[in-house]
């Protein structure tokens, strides 16, 4: 074998391998999948974004709920039986409104059981999602957030505010315009949560939650943690399933150049003492 064969040989294997890799990867996912589906007698249902690099550029690229996910999952939702418990995994920062108000109106309306399990985060539409749930299973420090909506890279409430405060002939007619919009989507998110957490709560408590959530009371990246949730009254349990954390784990940031994370994989637990 000549030293060309050798390096084409090399070149044809580091090609494939990442294909293996991926192969490997997905087939371990299914698996999973199915097992958890066994254990619950349920429709498990993942939705899983990550910050993700172009292969050869090498830019992030964030990725969000959209109209492909909200499409994705209303099929999934109507493939199930109407009996089915459905269980949906949230990993994501968020979206478009129009995409998750869709997902959550789907869930709130199937007559089986809905759990949402958030093993890290669901900011934004994530949360307006799990509003929906029948039950939001988190670990002691996942978070949601507040689903107040944005407009551009500005919070709505924050525009609606400039606009009040300031007078009208200062305020330019882009301004106004803007503030305007907000004020309807605010008032739209925060009927959209009322209407979601109607059956959880008294129609008092709703309200109140559903104002608090969507009127910018904290900036958009305020982590609500799973005891802040509680007392806020949404239906929380702590209770994660490991099934859960594993199949989180078969979804893997995008490898970079160097991490910015390392540990070693192994349970670590305190040395034994000795006794006499």
């Amino acid at each position: 074998m000549s030293i060309l064969d050798i390096f084409w040989l090399f070149f044809i294997l580091s090609a494939i391998q990442p294909v293996l890799r991926q192969r490997m990867l997905d087939a371990m996912r299914t698996r999973k999948i199915a097992q958890i589906e066994k254990e619950r007698s349920s429709r498990v249902i993942l939705m899983v974004h990550r910050q993700e690099t172009m292969r050869l550029l090498g830019f992030p690229v964030m990725r969000y709920i959209d109209v492909n996910d909200s499409e994705e999952v209303l099929r999934a939702i109507q493939m199930t039986d109407r009996d089915v418990p459905i269980d949906i995994i949230l990993h994501t920062p968020g979206g478009l409104v129009l995409a998750a108000l869709q997902i959550a109106r789907a869930l709130k309306e199937h007559p089986g059981k809905v759990t949402v399990f958030v093993p890290h985060y669901a900011m934004s539409g994530g949360t307006l999602i799990a509003l929906a749930a029948d039950q939001i299973v988190m670990c002691k420090h996942s978070v949601l957030g507040p689903i107040d909506p944005q407009l551009g890279q500005m919070p709505a409430a924050s525009l609606v505010k400039v606009a009040e405060q300031k007078p009208i002939e200062k305020v330019d007619d882009q301004t106004l315009v803007m503030a305007d919009v907000g004020r309807k989507a605010i008032a739209q998110v925060r009927e959209a949560a009322e209407q979601l957490l109607g059956d959880k709560m008294p129609e008092d408590k709703a309200k109140e939650l559903a104002r608090l959530m969507s009127e910018g009371t904290w900036t958009h990246d305020y982590p609500i943690s799973a005891d802040e949730a509680a007392k806020l009254g949404l239906p929380v349990s702590t209770d994660m399933p490991n099934s859960v954390l594993e199949l989180m784990s078969l979804y893997p940031q995008p490898v970079r150049a160097q991490p910015s994370v390392e540990y070693l994989p192994q349970p670590r637990q305190a040395p034994q003492r000795a006794t006499r």
